[in-house]
């Protein structure tokens, strides 16, 4: 294993045909104990990214002079192996499972080959070795007996020979080796050509017709080297009009006329280097060849132009290379693109070619994708595509589009950055300039694509769906970095909820003034339900952002009026935000729920869906399903002591009635809280083997002094004391707020549910009435209430600590279990079984 090592780049075929850069190492080939023979071995330059090449090409690794193996590959002898372009070798592992080592030097791609050719006693001179197609001993018996493929003189009357044989050979791998050498080595496709311009003078249709079935065969061959001298500059054009005249069509296409006529090549920077421009020329036209004039390849055929395929891939990658190196173009490029005197048609034209480009670069390894887009953002990318956003010209906005979702979705850190920079420069203009502060916010690049998605003209809102993609990502804190000096988090949401969440939540706000949706068509609808969607996941990811919004503007009610929509995937929509709410079991937001009655429109909605069994009567159920299993104390009893006559007739489910056993269970221990607070303590002893001895943290909350608290001020458990930093900003819900949002007597000026429910005759309910249980927890008046004497909200300042833990019902401070009937006379058997110092404890 001492062969000279070459640098190269590994790729494999994945399934979309599409070549994947696995990584950049040293090439060598030696003996292999393990595998029992001569390998390609390739040791990564790097560790960067080397576990995902192990996991996709399922290789061992051999950890030796301190390098990782990219690439572990026996020679097999009967593998055919294929030399490309003079700097490729591409080959098959096993079915469907392409490899290829594309090397920097010539030289060392000749050694490598060289050396599997020795390996299988090959002649080096060969582009490939063998194939693995199984033929008969008679075939191969005459395909070894003939020393090479006799071609028929290139002659208008021998061009159905030709196509016989071609169509003959294809078959056959032995029979194609020895066509394409006699095509290659005879300048035969130069001779084709010729006639095809004879044929096309003398308008001989059936020689023209051969002539489509000799170069299509010829595609088959899967040959580099004739695929060079066909995309040569001198020949494309031909070919390309030799599969005009397809036999099956009843006239010939006009793909020369398109190409020559229609498609012309807009040099929007002068590209002084004449390689650059015809590898460019050259790379669209096969790329036409391959996308519109080869009809499209059958099961068996398709594995015969991977060589096309891989043509265009390096094309593509060179082309990228070479732009990156020209100095002066990128520079004239961002100049043009940002000046102000350029004119409409012609950035136009300069957003397109910077869409291609951007898409080009998809094909560069990890590393030199990583200096391409350094490369824009350091020349102005982010600002340049602010200005192109704020055009009118459709066409260019989707085109920027396109370029900014390619940034999203390599750097998002990047595109954040940029706008909270942004931001931060509106803010100190708009200290001196108040009066342009307003104006300030609105040109933030991510306020542009908010709008854009808000007023999104096309009636399936596809360009909305892309843009609420974009700005998931942008918000998404998996994405976000952290580090020992800042939290990306944090700033970044920040920035969002002051700058841009009042732009996004703009529509729904307009749209649910009244009780029910003021514009109900179905293009609203769809833009409503995405800004949910989206609404929805930032209440799963953002915490005390998203919160403190959503009690502070009253979201929840708003979003609720889209129950009563006509759509009802939009009901679903406003639902599902409901039930994540409800999900997280937070008592803030239990007690905004509760203060402002937003159980009213799900159970109007539940009503007026009547006996219905369909998604929105199921999802309905399971949301208090989720209440009655979670035990959720205070939305239990606020849903039965507001909503129970309304509710109790619905048996094919017993979720409604397990609420009312939950709620009846909460009662007597409201009605009992000594022995309630007693079964909390046998619980929390019967689940803990040791003593239970109070940490640090469970020790200050119990010796909190009340007179700390102010009134109304929640009590916060000691878990929710321990979130990292990044959780913590200021306090959720200020005195201020407080008073606005919590103690007030109602946030929608209600006292109790606005509808009535008529019964049975004689049995008429009004759900304005208050309950009678005025004691019970959950009524306005009762201990258990939110903002009462005794709730959650709330501790006297003439009762002590601990009565305040006791009378609460365990709600906090103590870990409360599910009642079990079975499990209340065992904690009773063992009340004397505590410890004394423990009794004294709690019941002191």
């Amino acid at each position: 294993m001492t062969d000279t090592r070459r640098r190269v780049k590994v790729y494999t075929l994945n399934e979309d045909r599409q070549w994947d850069d696995r990584g950049t190492g040293h090439v060598s080939s030696g003996y292999v104990e393990r595998l029992k023979g001569m390998s390609l071995l390739v040791r990564a330059e790097s560790d960067e990214g080397v576990s995902s090449a192990f996991s996709l090409l399922q290789y061992h690794s051999m950890d030796t002079e301190k390098s990782s193996l990219l690439l572990e590959s026996k020679i097999n002898p009967n593998t055919a192996y294929q030399k490309q372009q003079d700097t490729l070798i591409v080959w098959s592992e096993a079915e469907n499972y392409d490899l290829a080592l594309s090397f920097q030097e010539k030289a060392g791609c000749d050694e490598i080959w060289e050396k599997i050719c020795q390996v299988q006693g090959k002649d080096p001179s060969v582009d490939i070795t063998q194939d693995l197609v199984d033929e008969s001993e008679e075939e191969r018996f005459d395909d070894m007996s003939s020393p090479g493929l006799e071609l028929p003189s290139c002659e208008l009357s021998r061009l159905e020979e030709i196509a016989e044989l071609v169509a003959s050979s294809l078959p056959s791998p032995l029979r194609r080796e020895k066509l394409a050498l006699a095509l290659e080595n005879e300048g035969y496709i130069k001779k084709l050509l010729e006639l095809f311009h004879v044929c096309e003078d003398l308008e001989n249709i059936e020689g023209l017709h051969h002539l489509y079935e000799i170069i299509k065969g010829i595609f088959l061959l899967n040959r580099t080297a004739l695929f060079e001298v066909m995309f040569s500059e001198e020949c494309i054009m031909d070919v390309i009009g030799c599969l005009e005249y397809d036999p099956a069509l009843s006239q010939p296409r006009k793909h020369r006329e398109f190409l020559t006529k229609t498609a012309k090549f807009k040099e929007v920077i002068p590209i002084s280097d004449p390689e650059l421009k015809q590898k460019i020329h050259q790379t669209y036209r096969v790329q036409y060849i391959q996308d519109m004039v080869l009809p499209t390849p059958s099961v068996f055929e398709e594995n015969m132009l991977s060589t096309l395929h891989s043509f265009i891939f390096f094309n593509k990658v060179e082309i990228v290379g070479m732009l990156q190196e020209d100095e002066k173009f990128l520079t004239d490029l961002f100049a043009q693109l940002t000046d102000e005197a350029t004119d409409e048609e012609k950035r136009q034209e300069l957003v397109n070619f910077l869409k291609e480009f951007c898409a080009f670069s998809q094909t560069l390894q990890p590393q030199n994708r990583d200096a391409f887009f350094k490369t824009l953002s350091n020349m102005g990318i982010l600002p340049a595509l602010e200005v192109i956003l704020g055009m009118d010209d459709t066409q260019v906005r989707s085109a920027a589009t396109d370029i900014f979702s390619y940034l999203v979705e390599y750097n998002p850190s990047m595109v954040r950055e940029f706008v909270m920079q942004e931001a931060q420069q509106n803010d100190d203009v708009s200290k001196k300039l108040t009066e342009q502060k307003i104006t300030n916010k609105d040109i933030l690049l991510i306020n542009l694509i908010i709008e854009h998605m808000i007023c999104d003209t096309d009636p399936e809102l596809g360009g909305a769906v892309q843009l609420m993609g974009l700005l998931r990502t942008l918000v998404d804190p998996e994405n976000m970095l952290a580090t020992a000096n800042k939290t990306e988090k944090t700033e970044f949401l920040g920035f969002f909820y002051k700058h841009c969440m009042h732009v996004l939540t703009a529509p729904l706000l307009a749209n649910t003034t009244e009780d029910k949706p003021s514009k109900d068509d179905f293009q609203t609808a769809q833009l409503l339900a995405l800004v949910l969607e989206l609404l929805t996941f930032c209440v799963e990811h953002h915490t005390y952002h998203i919160k403190n919004y959503i009690i502070n503007k009253d979201i929840l009610r708003r979003v609720l009026v889209l129950m009563a929509s006509k759509h009802a995937f939009l009901a679903l929509c406003a639902l599902r935000f409901k039930r994540k709410i409800i999900g997280l079991k937070d008592e803030f937001y239990n007690r905004y729920i509760m203060k402002s009655f937003l159980f009213e429109p799900v159970v109007k909605a539940f009503l007026n869906n009547g006996s219905r069994y369909n998604l929105m009567n199921s999802a309905i159920i399971e949301m208090f399903e989720f209440i009655r299993v979670e035990d959720i104390k205070s939305l239990t009893a606020h849903v039965i002591e507001n909503y129970w006559k309304a509710l109790e007739d619905v048996d094919y489910v017993q979720t409604f009635k397990g609420l009312k056993l939950r709620f009846e269970q909460q009662r007597e221990r409201q009605d009992n809280p000594k022995l309630d607070s007693m079964r909390s303590i046998l619980r929390n002893h019967r689940y803990r083997r040791d003593a239970r001895t109070l940490e640090d943290e469970e020790e200050m909350w119990f010796n909190t002094d009340e007179d700390d608290m102010e009134d109304g001020e929640a009590v916060v458990s000691p878990s929710d004391k321990t979130k990292n930093d990044d959780d913590i900003m200021d306090p959720i819900i200020k005195e201020s707020e407080e008073k606005e949002v919590l103690l007030k007597t109602n946030l929608s000026g209600r006292q109790s549910p606005s509808f009535k429910l008529s019964l049975s005759s004689g049995t008429k309910t009004n759900l304005t009435s208050q309950s009678p249980a005025t004691n019970l927890p959950g009524s306005p008046g009762s201990p258990g209430s939110p903002g009462s004497p005794g709730s959650p909200g709330s501790v006297p300042k003439n009762t002590s600590q601990t009565a305040a833990i006791t009378t609460k019902g365990g709600l906090v401070g103590l870990v409360d279990y599910p009642d079990d009937d079975e499990d209340d006379d065992e904690d009773e058997d063992k009340e004397d079984t505590l410890p004394l110092s423990k009794k004294a404890k709690f019941e002191s």
